[in-house]
């Protein structure tokens, strides 16, 4: 079983995301532990805890990541938005702790027109507080790269390496590359020579040994054009020849990558876009 996977959803329970995964061919699965839409996530029940940890180990799956709800900015001004948002991460590391879930991806944040600064700076000290806080946690805080659409933080490797060496906690903290988000942010890795090029400068400013996931998504919109709309695999404008350098790179062999394709009324696209990356490999 590789470390290719999805994005699957917990309708029905925690350990329906589980069942998915496997039917879909999945070696590694994402999920939203709560409804990525409320705030407040339901508590999980110890037999939905046991249930969901037996189903994982049944089915041999090498990872199982979270994903924080979209509704969570940490790089929000003191206010409702800013504190809701501290306690729905809170919550989010408490529900990974009680699951097992060791690796938590998260949008850095968006500084609403104050300032990238001002926004990695709050980010930083949310950070700090949660960190502290959130002790049952011990597993990573995956910073995702990001497309920079309106104000979003993390669309340079520079504002997630800022994040992490600021912190009080640098060694909690990961990354994971989005490749939709990557190129819309300007990074080309769509030629050997791009790839090259795009993968040092992670190196160099990250670290690869902090590329802990990625997102597998083709993009709909152009280089550098920092809007986040993804595309099924091949068919947007990045095209296969990023994915085939990734299938092929024996440095992230080990690396869960995790579609976040459109899910539309087809259910069978998360098995074609997992072909189509299988036959990939040379």
């Amino acid at each position: 079983m590789d470390y290719l996977g999805a994005h699957m959803s917990i309708s029905g329970g925690l350990s329906k995301a589980i069942d998915r995964g496997s039917a879909a061919g999945c070696g590694v699965v994402q999920i939203f532990t709560q409804n990525s839409n409320q705030w407040r996530g339901k508590a999980v029940s110890d037999s939905e805890v046991s249930l969901f940890r037996e189903k994982r180990e049944a089915t041999g799956l090498h990872d199982v990541v979270s994903h924080d709800i979209y509704l969570i900015n940490l790089a929000a001004a003191p206010g409702d938005v800013r504190d809701k948002s501290m306690a729905g991460f809170l919550e989010e590391m408490e529900r990974c702790a009680r699951l097992g879930i060791d690796k938590i991806v998260m949008h850095p944040g968006s500084h609403v027109g104050e300032g990238e600064e001002t926004g990695i700076s709050r980010i930083i000290d949310a950070f700090d507080v949660l960190l502290e806080k959130g002790k049952d946690y011990t597993g990573k805080v995956l910073l995702e790269t990001t497309a920079g659409q309106g104000t979003n933080i993390g669309y340079r490797f520079e504002h997630l390496r800022e994040i992490r060496d600021r912190s009080a906690f640098p060694e909690r903290f990961g990354i994971c590359f989005d490749t939709c988000h990557t190129f819309a942010a300007g990074y080309d890795f769509t030629s050997e020579e791009g790839y090259h090029k795009v993968f040092a400068a992670f190196d160099r400013i990250l670290g690869l040994e902090n590329l802990l996931a990625f997102h597998f998504n083709d993009s709909k919109k152009g280089l550098g054009s920092r809007v986040d709309r993804h595309d099924h695999i091949g068919q947007g404008v990045l095209g296969l020849s990023g994915f085939r350098f990734l299938m092929n790179d024996e440095r992230f062999a080990s690396v869960p990558k995790i579609l976040e394709t459109p899910k539309g009324d087809n259910d069978e696209m998360d098995a074609i876009n997992l072909k189509t990356l299988r036959d990939l490999v040379e």
